[in-house]
């Protein structure tokens, strides 16, 4: 660092140039010629390089490093190297923690409440992360920091996620990250993702059959980046976040990996718990006198599941382990890579953003998909051992079952979503940093939350809060720097009070205590009735004498329980927690739950090379009548390739034109098909392609009649027997004259899907509006449509 740089003031960011006073020489050649030297911003000296890892969707018990069935033998060494903290904590869900980690403050405080597809007006629960409370990425660079972000990104409020923007909550937007590679939403397809640099979206470098797989190329990316970081700023710190996406569902890995664990889980959910509890105390992750908590009733036993189901159980888990030690792979790969850099390099390894998932339903998925549009039971036994060789393939899009995920969390009760229990929260964490931790292999059991992370890092780095960011007063953090016991096994804790609320699922912590309340089951997507908030039954334990939540002692010390309950509706308060909202439907509903939408009215126009369109980017065609018109300028030898298509593999529809001729194609999850092609082919030159969906009505998810239409003259007709009634795809999108990512339909690929010809506009109406007497659109009425959108 240089003197320039010594005696900076950094509490007020950007750090305020200085001007030039004095003698101003007319000729540089005169001795009285005096400038100071351009100021090049570095942190103080010594402030370490920072690595955050954060896997996705990893119960405390999942790990080999933390005594589960999963074989980590890098995260091992590092543990080796470094500290094990037992007693860290995340939110219960994704797009919470990450903001929280990265913030400082608790979810609720930056608008993080849930995640954010269904996020509502209410403060804590916008998704709109509040000026007050600048990232630590962007403080870190603004104090001379190089920054980096791969993988996952899903604090982007929905209705900014489009090509269009704003990009002002994306990692290289206001996210405070000068180099970003990763993908935008909650979970990514491992061989086919949607990935964007920066802001601008890019295909994979490699297919799937040349061996490609996301984790792999995003550790590539991340390795390069350090390299040439270290390479041309070698006295400049970084500080790079590594957020795979894996090992949240879907879980996919190569083949090989899966064979590792072939036969290894025959034993069954109940069995591997008691595996792992035993191995947690030989390791001492868990106290030597904790109890092994007992299945809820609403979770079955192994005993109790169909004999004919067990082996596509069984490969569930034996993916989703593959799955973890793969990812295990890659992140040694990144950590071998710092080389000598990595004596200065303060690197978390938080193991789960949340607790392991329960979003798989009882039997598991092979398209979770199926769960989320309330149809699971389509995948029947029969059709799940069908896919046996298939789970963890391309061709799957698969999730493990209640059961396992409640194992991976052992010793503790529940899973992710369920803030209220340390198997929702507790997240396994290795801390190492040579140039500042002594001891090789020690344990912590300080209380310590996510949001305790940026603290830690600033004052590692001697870099203060600051008070100012681009003219705005910060908000303080909120969590607790946890520098204090990287030396000291014994300090007591600091973090002392924290409280926990997710899907109204809730407890609080306060100097050992904790009062939790669950009211809301994880894998019941939709249509659960929920109780009274003041029906919920609190349960109450003591952390000195109970390490997993094991004995409730509501009935034998109701004051200290009651004591309990008003502290967390003080912090609930003073967090923006309130109002609670345990609503379903409304919260999808954009209109209800009082968040922007880009999309408005019945009517949207697309134009050719318009792609990577989420379907928040789209208007809503499901469980109604609607149609899609394109206006077409078709070559002589005919046309071939996508006009429009929405989802993938997995899930969608795709308006398209093979052998010259029209044809609509309706995906129902990959497990059903509807195809209607036309009778005659597309007139070469200008010309109208149209379909029309008739929906039964009925419900949701019902079929409907297809029509196609040239020209305004029929020519095909058919049907779709059943729908999507809630979601076509978490990763796939929309495109227009191709199509990205998995076909909709088997007929082409996404190499061979370009349209021929030219696409000049393309039109989805709903509803009423869908209705033309003469199913042809007349520029006129493109006219009225476009000014109606204004």
């Amino acid at each position: 660092m240089s003197k320039a740089t010594a005696n900076i003031n950094r509490s007020v960011l950007p750090i305020p140039d200085h001007q030039q006073h004095g003698l101003v020489t007319y000729d540089a050649k005169d001795p009285d010629t005096r400038f100071p030297p351009i100021r090049d911003v570095r942190p103080p000296q010594g402030a370490p390089n920072v690595l955050v890892i954060l896997i996705d969707d990893v119960g405390y018990g999942a790990t080999s490093v933390f005594g589960g069935p999963c074989n980590t033998p890098n995260f091992e060494k590092l543990a080796a190297g470094g500290l094990r903290y037992a007693r860290f904590h995340t939110t219960a869900l994704c797009s919470p923690t990450r903001q929280a980690l990265l913030t400082g403050r608790n979810h609720h405080s930056v608008g993080m409440g849930g995640i954010t597809e269904i996020a509502t007006a209410a403060p804590g629960y916008s998704s709109v992360l509040p000026n007050t409370k600048a990232p630590l990425a962007m403080t870190l660079k603004l104090n001379g920091y190089s920054t980096a972000q791969f993988g996952k990104c899903h604090e982007v409020p929905v209705w900014q996620t489009s090509p269009a923007g704003p990009f002002t909550a994306w990692p290289t937007g206001g996210g405070g990250f000068e180099y970003f590679y990763g993908f935008i939403g909650g979970e990514n397809n491992q061989w086919d993702p949607a990935l964007y640099e920066g802001t601008v979206p890019i295909e994979p470098p490699k297919t799937p059959e040349e061996g490609y797989h996301l984790t792999e190329d995003l550790t590539d990316k991340a390795i390069s980046w350090v390299r040439q970081q270290k390479a041309l700023l070698p006295d400049k710190p970084f500080f790079m976040y590594f957020a795979p996406g894996a090992t949240h569902a879907p879980h996919h890995v190569p083949k090989e990996w899966i064979d590792k664990y072939k036969g290894k889980f025959a034993h069954g959910w109940d069995k591997q718990r008691e595996i792992t509890f035993k191995r947690q105390k030989e390791l001492g992750v868990i106290a030597a006198d904790a109890v092994l908590t007992p299945r809820h009733q609403e979770i079955p036993a192994w005993e109790e599941m169909d004999p004919k189901l067990k082996p596509a159980l069984e490969r569930e888990m034996e993916v989703y382990a593959a799955f973890m030690e793969h990812t295990d792979h890659h992140v040694g790969r990144l950590l071998d890579a710092l080389g000598p850099a990595i004596e200065n390099t303060l690197i978390y390894l938080i193991i789960g953003d949340n607790g392991a998932s329960a979003e798989g339903t009882l039997q598991g998925a092979f398209n979770e998909m199926a769960n989320f549009n309330g149809m699971a039971a389509i995948e029947t036994p029969e059709f799940m051992m069908s896919k046996l060789d298939e789970f963890g393939g391309e061709h799957s899009y698969g999730h493990y079952a209640v059961g396992w995920a409640w194992a991976m969390n052992s010793p503790y009760q529940w899973t992710k979503q369920v803030a209220s229990h340390w198997g929702g929260t507790r997240n396994g964490t290795i801390v190492h940093w040579p140039n500042g931790i002594k001891e090789k292999g020690g344990l912590r059991n300080q209380f310590c939350h996510v949001i305790d992370l940026a603290p830690t890092v600033l004052e590692a780095a001697g870099i203060p809060e600051p008070l100012s960011v681009n003219g705005v007063q910060q908000s303080p953090y909120e969590g607790t720097s946890m520098l204090y016991s990287f030396n000291d096994a014994k300090a007591d804790e600091r973090h002392q009070t924290q409280y926990f609320e997710m899907f109204c699922n809730r407890g609080i912590y306060h100097k050992g205590w904790s009062a939790v309340t669950k009211h809301r089951t994880p894998w019941m997507m939709g249509g659960q009735k929920m109780p009274a908030f003041d029906d919920d039954v609190w349960e109450l334990y003591d952390g000195s004498k109970d390490w997993t939540q094991s004995k409730d002692l509501s009935k034998e010390n109701p004051q200290k329980l009651h004591e309990l309950q008003r502290l967390w509706l003080i912090e609930a308060v003073k967090y923006n927690v309130l109002p609670l909202d345990d609503r379903q439907i409304e919260r999808i509903d954009p209109d209800q739950a009082g968040r922007p939408t880009l999309i408005k009215g019945n009517s949207q126009m697309l134009f050719e090379g318009m792609g990577r369109l989420s379907e928040n980017s789209v208007v809503n065609i499901k469980n109604k009548s609607f149609s899609v018109t394109s206006e077409l300028e078709v070559p002589e030898k005919g046309a071939e390739g996508v006009i429009i298509a929405q989802g993938g593999r997995f899930g969608g529809w795709s308006l398209y034109a093979r052998d010259g001729k029209a044809k609509f194609h309706y995906n129902v999850l990959g497990i059903k098909s509807f195809g209607i092609e036309a009778s005659k082919p597309i007139p070469s030159g200008k010309t109208q392609v149209r379909m029309e969906f008739a929906y039964d009505g009925g419900g949701m998810g019902k079929g409907g009649s297809v029509t196609l239409y040239c020209d305004g003259k029929e020519v095909g007709k058919g049907r779709v027997e059943q729908t999507q009634g809630f979601i076509f795809s978490a990763d796939e999108t929309t495109d227009v004259g191709r199509e990205t990512g998995t076909t909709v339909s088997p007929d082409y690929t996404a190499h061979t899907s370009k349209f021929n010809g030219k696409i000049n506009w393309v039109q989805i109406d709903l509803g009423e509006d869908a209705a033309d007497a003469d199913h042809f659109i007349d520029d006129e009425e493109r006219v009225r449509v476009i000014m109606a959108r204004q």
